[in-house]
C-alpha cells in the first residue's frame, strides 16, 4: 500500500517534465527552423504531385520551375528585406514600400512607351532584364545613399520620401500610360502583375546567380549584422565601419531586390509579412536565424498561396493580389501599433 502511495506522485510529475521537455525542445532556434524546414518540402512535395492534368512529367517540369522561381524570390526578398531593417533599425520600412516597385513600373513604361509593345515584345529577355536590374540598382543606390549617407534620418522623413517618390513614380507613370494605346496599355498591365507561374529559365538561372552572390557576400558579416541591431554608437564603439559596411550591404540589397522584381515583377508587401514573421517566430535576433527563417516562411506562403489559388479558388485571382491584400492589412497594423506605443 505505502510503495503504490510513493510511486502516484512520480507517475504525476513526469506529465509535466515531458512537457517542459518538449517547450525546452521547441525554444531552440535550430528545432523551429527543422520544423519550417519539414513544413516547406511537404509542401513543394504537394504542389507538385497534386492534381496534375495530363503528363506527370511535362507538369512536374513546369512546377519545377516555379518552386525555383518562388525559392530565388523568397531568398531575395527575405534575406534583403531582414538586412534592410538592420540597416535602418525599423521593421516597417522596405525596399518595396521605399518606392522600389513604382519605379520598376517607370521602367516599363517608359520602355513599351519608347518602343512599342511589339518592340518590347521583340526584344531579348535577357537584355531588358538586365537593363531593369541595372536601372533599378543605380536609383536604389542613389536614394540610399541620401538618406543613409548623411546623419540619421527620422522614421517620418523616411516615410514621406518613400510615399512622395511612390505617388511621383505612379502618377508619371499614369500619365504616360493614358498616351498609350490599347495594345501596348495591356502589355504594360500585364508586366505590373507578379507572375511566379513559368519563369523564363534562363532568366532564373541569371537571377539565381545574382541572388546566390549576394547571399555569399552576406556571409562574413553575418555577425556584423548582429551588432548593427545595437544601434550606430555601439557598432562604432566595438569596431564596426558603420558607413563603409552599411552601404556595402546597401548595395547587396538593392541588387537582390532588383534581380527578383525584374523576374517576376513587384509583390510590394511581401518582405514586410516574412521578415516580421520571422523575427516572431525564429526565437533569436541572431541574423544566423533569423536570415533563413525569412527564407523559409517566404517559401511557405507562396506555396501555400499558390495551392490556395490553384486548387480552392480554382485560379480566380492571382497570388500576388493575395499577398498585397494581406500585407497592406499587416502593414496598418504594425504602424497602428508602433503608433500606440
Amino acid at each position: 500500500m505505502s510503495t503504490e502511495l510513493r510511486a502516484a506522485p512520480v507517475a504525476a510529475s513526469s506529465a509535466p517534465v515531458r512537457a517542459s521537455g518538449v517547450a525546452a525542445a521547441w525554444a531552440r532556434p535550430g528545432v523551429r527552423l527543422g520544423a519550417l524546414g519539414a513544413v516547406v518540402v511537404l509542401l513543394a512535395v504537394a504542389y507538385l504531385v497534386y492534381d496534375v492534368p495530363g503528363s506527370f512529367l511535362f507538369a512536374a517540369r513546369i512546377r519545377g520551375l516555379t518552386i525555383a522561381a518562388m525559392a530565388v524570390v523568397a531568398t531575395a526578398v527575405g534575406v534583403s528585406t531582414v538586412v534592410f531593417h538592420t540597416i535602418t533599425q525599423n521593421r516597417i520600412l522596405t525596399p518595396s514600400i521605399m518606392g522600389f516597385d513604382a519605379f520598376y513600373g517607370l521602367i516599363t513604361t517608359v520602355m513599351v512607351f519608347a518602343f512599342g509593345a511589339a518592340g518590347f515584345l521583340a526584344a531579348d529577355s535577357l537584355v531588358l532584364w538586365a537593363l531593369q536590374v541595372a536601372v533599378m540598382v543605380g536609383f536604389s543606390v542613389l536614394l540610399f545613399t541620401w538618406m543613409f549617407g548623411g546623419k540619421r534620418r527620422s522614421i517620418h522623413l523616411m516615410l514621406l520620401v518613400g510615399i512622395v517618390l511612390g505617388t511621383f513614380f505612379r502618377s508619371f507613370t499614369e500619365w504616360m500610360q493614358r498616351m498609350l494605346d490599347p495594345l501596348d496599355f495591356q502589355v504594360v498591365t500585364d508586366a505590373m502583375f507578379a507572375s511566379l507561374t513559368r519563369p523564363d529559365p534562363v532568366l532564373l538561372v541569371f537571377t539565381a546567380a545574382l541572388v546566390a552572390a549576394g547571399c555569399a557576400a552576406l556571409v562574413p558579416l553575418v555577425r556584423t549584422l548582429d551588432v548593427l541591431t545595437l544601434g550606430e554608437p555601439v557598432a562604432v564603439g566595438l569596431g564596426v565601419a558603420h558607413r563603409r559596411v552599411v552601404m556595402a550591404l546597401f548595395l547587396v540589397v538593392s541588387v537582390m531586390v532588383a534581380a527578383s522584381t525584374a523576374l517576376v515583377g513587384p509583390i510590394l508587401f511581401f518582405g514586410l509579412i516574412v521578415a516580421n514573421l520571422a523575427y516572431s517566430y525564429a526565437g533569436s535576433f541572431r541574423h544566423g536565424w533569423t536570415l533563413p527563417t525569412a527564407v523559409l516562411l517566404g517559401m511557405v506562403c507562396l506555396l501555400g498561396g499558390q495551392l490556395v489559388v490553384e486548387q480552392l479558388l480554382g485560379f480566380q485571382g492571382t497570388l500576388s493580389t493575395v499577398i498585397e491584400f494581406a500585407g497592406g492589412l499587416f502593414f496598418l497594423f504594425l504602424v497602428l501599433r508602433k503608433g500606440a506605443r
